[in-house]
């Protein structure tokens, strides 16, 4: 079959480009990102105006739109707590979402698909750090495992339409993200954001903060803005054929969660009481990704973790306590 990929038109300025999931903490920054970079031709719709899991709908969208690149940021997201509670939201959801999107993209000839996924694809004790080919070496881990089996899907999914259709859609796997717009509903909202929300009402309160498990697990944290550098990098330089099947995108650095605790307990100035409970999961040991790849092709991320974490708790401030 002929490699179509080497013959796609280079992404360009007035290239129509459907972002879906715009209002999310990851789609929110690609938009910003596009926009800054002189991206004019950006399309996109609320839930409420397309349903991505209704296939109809999502094909009568493509039909009418034409979008010529697709960024598949939308997603059923959240954290362990989440996750346990229900599962087969998860699944049914995420992967409602990849068949439609990535099928419909295929059948309208769509020339570049960005599909985005999640480090928890990788087996819950596999080396560190996580390299591209572990996937699917090992178990997953239990308190996310449906919300990873949908995103392994969605990678499958392109993979082998690539390899039977010569489509160029590429699967980046961000580390764990944060940065403004993020959701701070303590049920559903994953680690940082949950702690800036618990440590801030804390401070407010002067109570003690809980937090779960014994804050041994080590995570990697990626701002969502260098995260959408990378989407706009990939995009513009790089083709499916050059990435394989999977590519990760994170800093190459880690920390403890308790670690994480200390640095956002010191940034909102609390000074009480941490009390860990250890009858709640911790989760993976760890989630260290290796990042050689993308950094051999020329993308670094830019946001120190402090920083960052300084100005997502500007926006907390902002748009969450003051909305």
């Amino acid at each position: 079959m002929e490699d179509l990929q080497s013959r796609r038109p280079s992404m360009n300025k007035n290239s129509k480009i459907y972002l879906a999931g715009h209002r999310g903490l990851v789609g929110s920054a690609i938009f910003k990102k596009l926009q800054e970079k002189g991206y004019s031709n950006i399309v996109v719709r609320t839930h409420a105006e397309l349903d991505l899991t209704r296939q109809a709908d999502v094909e009568d969208f493509f039909r009418d739109e034409k979008p010529q690149i697709v960024i598949l940021a939308a997603a059923k997201v959240g954290g362990i707590g989440a996750n346990s509670r229900y599962p087969a939201d998860f699944i049914y959801e995420n992967l409602a979402i990849a068949l439609n999107v990535i099928e419909t993209a295929r059948k309208c000839n769509v020339e570049k698909l960005i599909n985005l996924g999640s480090s928890c694809i990788y087996p819950r004790l596999a080396p560190q750090p996580l390299k591209e080919e572990y996937l699917l070496t090992g178990a997953l881990e239990p308190t996310n495992e449906a919300y990873a089996i949908a995103k392994i899907s969605a990678i499958k999914l392109c993979r082998y339409y690539n390899q039977q259709y010569s489509t160029n859609f590429l699967s980046l796997m961000p580390t764990n993200l944060y940065g403004p717009n993020d959701n701070y509903d303590l049920e559903n909202s994953h680690v940082l954001a949950a702690f800036i929300r618990k440590f801030h009402e804390a401070k407010q309160s002067g109570k003690n903060v809980v937090l779960w498990g014994d804050g041994s697990p080590r995570r990697e944290f990626l701002h969502s803005y260098d995260l959408a550098e990378a989407v706009i990098f990939l995009l513009e330089n790089k083709n499916a054929s050059d990435i394989g099947e999977i590519i990760n995108v994170g800093t190459g650095a880690d920390i403890t969660i308790r670690e994480l605790a200390e640095l956002v307990a010191g940034i909102i100035g609390y000074t009480g009481e941490v009390v860990w409970d250890t009858t709640k999961p911790n989760g993976t040991p760890q989630k260290l990704l290796d990042v050689s790849r993308i950094m051999n092709m020329g993308w670094m991320p830019k946001i120190a973790l402090q920083d960052g974490i300084k100005n997502t708790y500007t926006d907390f401030l902002s748009h969450f306590v003051n909305q």
